[in-house]
């Protein structure tokens, strides 16, 4: 199953449709076939979806993408989240029986206390394994990320004092086609709860293309048969992405599934909305009971986030990587 991305298409679902035969690899030099391993959590994983069609119909210009969409088998799914990747994803044994030109793969809710003890461990190291050969370019997000570099280099992500969370202005470190025309500074949604250093990344011969001073490394590549391209942040949120987190994370601590109330996104909030949820999170935390969240004020964002604009700008950048000779690399090795 997989979608066909023309640039004037709209998304109204996120359904697929069938392939059509042979017609991509007739069609190398016009399309691009591009994997999705979408291992977001069952609240996430239908906008995840969306976020990235979206996203590649605006970075692709003239180019027709066919994309398709997998997940890990062992990634753990509630009925309802379970039967829509079985009816509408392909099975990821058929990664390996189609050629394609980039993967994205996206990071999973973590529920063990060490990355290797993840129940989807296995599947995703052999994931990584398979794309350093058999990709031109793979691109891993947040805790994809983190896992990858551990089971290439064994570098150890950290534990933050706190979440990460929020939108970050990152600048550009290291010049690289990858990071052409892109907005300065790069505003870029980051959230997690861990970090792998500059510092371990360096050492290991990992280049970094753009850091945050609040948020630590944001963008870093390394070069094997396939050029690894690793986000620690999330550059295909949408505008509503950290809101709909911060909410849920809200509800977890009502309901007691959470015990630490979640602090405000950085630079997310108009200064009259972080005034309103200052005084709300006081409410919570003397009357702790699920019906409150039916009471959250309205929420206004800043103006000046650019939701998508840095997302555009390296997408575009790595869909031209992709579709370029390959004697004639776009971007520095």
């Amino acid at each position: 199953m997989s979608v066909l991305i023309d640039r004037d298409q709209g998304f109204a679902s996120p359904a697929l449709v069938p392939a059509e035969g042979d017609f991509a690899r007739n069609h190398a030099g016009a399309e691009l076939n591009i994997g999705l391993i979408n291992n977001m959590p069952d609240t996430a994983l239908k906008a995840t979806e969306r976020q990235f069609m979206k996203l590649l119909q605006a970075a692709a210009g003239p180019r027709r993408i066919r994309f398709h969409c997998f997940s890990l088998p062992s990634v753990k799914r509630s009925p309802e989240a379970k039967w829509h990747v079985e009816s509408e994803y392909s099975d990821l044994s058929d990664l390996k029986r189609e050629r394609f030109d980039g993967l994205i793969v996206t990071g999973a809710e973590p529920v063990a206390p060490e990355l290797d003890q993840e129940p989807y461990w296995r599947d995703l190291t052999e994931l990584i394994d398979w794309a350093r050969t058999n990709t031109r370019s793979t691109i891993w997000s947040c805790l994809a990320a983190h896992a990858a570099v551990l089971h290439l280099d064994r570098i150890e992500r950290q534990r933050l004092p706190s979440k990460c969370h929020g939108i970050f202005d990152c600048e550009t470190v290291s010049g690289d086609a990858l990071t052409r025309d892109a907005p300065a500074p790069l505003k870029v949604s980051h959230s997690r709860l861990n970090e792998v250093t500059e510092g371990d990344l360096a050492q290991a011969g990992y280049r970094v293309l753009t850091r945050s001073a609040q948020a630590g490394v944001d963008v870093f590549v390394r070069q094997y048969d396939s050029r690894f391209v690793f986000f620690q942040g999330h550059p295909e949120y949408d505008a509503l992405s950290l809101q709909r987190e911060y909410l849920r994370d809200i509800g977890r601590f009502l309901a007691r599934e959470r015990e630490a109330y979640p602090a405000l996104p950085v630079s997310y909030f108009d200064a009259a909305t972080e005034e309103k949820l200052v005084r709300f999170e006081k409410r919570a935390r003397h009357q702790r009971h699920p019906a409150l969240t039916n009471e959250l004020p309205a929420l206004t964002l800043r103006t000046d986030i650019a939701a998508g604009s840095a997302a555009a700008a390296l997408f575009r950048n790595w869909l031209q990587y992709l579709g370029a000779d390959t004697e004639v690399p776009l971007l520095a090795r």
